[in-house]
């Protein structure tokens, strides 16, 4: 796509401080460095976002993140990591390209916070969700 800033930093149009690539992912450090080595792993080819991705392209991609997030915490000496992962403008998507951010983490006070609210379970309401999601088997996934 001619507009889109991750496919010109893939065509080498917009230059990006690479941390890694092979023929069908690229990571590169995110300019705003949420946290220190915040990085961005993308699918080298344009899909909106992971729910778009054709299987053969999520299988790339995410089979190269755990390597990656290794040599961040490693290299980096973090304590922890953290993957996110934002699908559409209601979940905080504004590049649309497929892109993972790993996050580099140091301690709970370096400028991130990620905090899920949490309720009493309703266990059979859950159930009954869980029952109306399910994707077995004999569904299809695409």
């Amino acid at each position: 796509m001619s507009d889109c800033i991750f496919c010109k930093i893939v065509a080498g149009e917009i230059p990006a401080s690479k941390v890694y690539e092979d023929d069908h992912v690229l990571a590169f450090l995110d300019i705003t460095q949420v946290t220190q080595g915040h990085t961005l792993v993308i699918p080298k080819q344009h899909f909106r976002n992971v729910l778009d991705l054709e299987p053969q392209v999520a299988a790339d991609l995410f089979s190269a993140v755990p390597a990656i997030a290794r040599q961040l915490k490693e290299k980096l000496g973090a304590s922890g990591l953290n993957i996110v992962n934002n699908n559409e403008e209601a979940a905080g998507q504004t590049v649309f390209h497929t892109h993972i951010h790993l996050l580099p983490r140091f301690d709970h006070n370096d400028g991130l916070s990620i905090h899920f609210k949490t309720k009493e379970p309703d266990f059979e309401a859950l159930a009954q969700l869980a029952q109306d999601l399910y994707l077995g088997e004999s569904n299809e996934t695409s």
